[in-house]
């Protein structure tokens, strides 16, 4: 079949819109059409090269990269199984998740889905089977992140990497919670463990930040620092529950030196656009004794140098985390959350900033960059 896809086909250089071929979903895979998709920080690392692999490690395991459909926070409806599928329908409403699970490998039966071993194949562009549903006009395979990609009206991917959901809750707010919602969320109250009465600061309050500050609070936190220094988000933070919202980490420090009586943050959460090294020591100072810090943000998967004090670390027995996906089990906390959305506990509406068709996802990236949105939606 034809559909309509935003094309990426190299680092910094923008989406290209245009009509593509798709084929049929294979033994195990699903085509769906999609009603929305979440414009997360994620993709724009692609185009700024910071998640694309080495070529020579492309080339040694058979993976591609660009021409690429970008997208990974996708809602939708089922147009088409294929073989073997058994769990889904077509009619059914579904989510994407960015990580697949599979139920049988370790991490699934221990409980950290987040981590199935499934995610091997996700930088490969293809499907599992190492194959492609995606062309463009000249018949050249288009590679799709994370075995998604939700930049396009219609996509084929496998069962594992979809969420059936309730059919009465809205796609456009569903979207969300593919990624961002899920993943700040669960940074608050899986891997930082926050507790009531604790105090936490969240240094970013993009997409990811404001559901850390949303988890964080439903949480039962006593102060949530939101730090970020665009005014509009400082503003929106206190929307979704941060006590208290500056401008940089030196004024959170000031502010935790007066709120705690100089015991710091008993949790820090970094949710920027980008992680960087000189950035964990600053994050580290935050830190009460016994407490802890949580990375959420993506990095260069070529980065490796952190500036850290480790004697801090030991003498202050803080802790430093890292996570994937908040820590969640999709299958289990996408329903969830949807649910505390649709009692009422949890903001999803106030998170869309704006929406946009297809044909203006450059412009909703530029709109993130210069720090208009707190998500950006496209609604197909």
């Amino acid at each position: 079949m034809k559909t309509k896809a935003a094309v990426l086909y190299g680092p910094h250089t923008e989406y290209q819109v245009e009509e593509i071929e798709l084929d049929s979903p294979q033994d195990g895979e699903v085509l769906v059409k999609f009603a929305a998709s979440g414009m997360c920080h994620s993709d724009e690392h692609v185009v700024t090269g910071d998640m694309v692999l080495d070529p020579e490690i492309l080339e040694l395991m058979g993976w591609q990269s660009f021409p690429m459909i970008c997208g990974h926070e996708g809602s939708g409806e089922v147009v088409e199984v294929g073989p073997n599928v058994r769990d889904l329908a077509v009619g059914d409403h579904v989510v994407t998740s960015f990580i697949p699970s599979c139920g049988m490998c370790p991490s699934c039966v221990t409980g950290h889905s987040n981590l199935c071993d499934l995610g091997a194949n996700l930088m490969s562009g293809h499907q599992f089977d190492g194959t492609t549903r995606h062309h463009n006009h000249n018949g050249d395979d288009l590679a799709t992140l994370l075995c998604l990609g939700t930049f396009a009206e219609h996509s084929v991917m496998n069962r594992a990497s979809l969420i059936k959901i309730d059919p009465d809750i809205p796609l456009d707010k569903a979207a969300l919670v593919a990624c961002g919602v899920t993943t700040g969320w669960g940074a608050s109250v899986y891997v930082a463990e926050v507790k009531a009465g604790e105090t936490v600061v969240v240094i970013g309050a993009g997409g990811v930040g404001m559901n850390a500050v949303q988890g964080a609070a439903l949480a039962g936190a006593r102060y949530v620092i939101a730090v970020d220094p665009v005014e509009f988000k400082r503003e929106q933070a206190q929307v979704f529950g941060a006590t208290h919202a500056v401008a940089s980490i030196e004024e959170a420090a000031a502010l935790l030196g007066e709120l705690t009586w100089g015991r710091n943050a008993e949790k820090v959460i970094m949710t920027t656009g980008i992680a960087e090294g000189d950035m964990v020591a600053p994050m580290m100072s935050l830190v009460a004794k016994n407490g802890r810090a949580v990375v959420t943000s993506v990095a260069n998967m070529n980065a490796t140098d952190v500036q850290l004090n480790l004697f801090d670390l030991a003498m202050q027995q803080k802790q430093l985390v890292g996570h994937v996906y908040g820590g969640a089990n999709p299958r289990y906390d996408v329903p969830r959350l949807l649910g505390l959305y649709q009692s009422g506990q949890l903001k999803l509406d106030e998170l869309i900033t704006t929406t946009y068709d297809l044909t203006e996802i450059n412009q909703g990236y530029q709109d993130m960059r210069d720090g208009k949105n707190i998500r950006g939606v496209i609604v197909y």
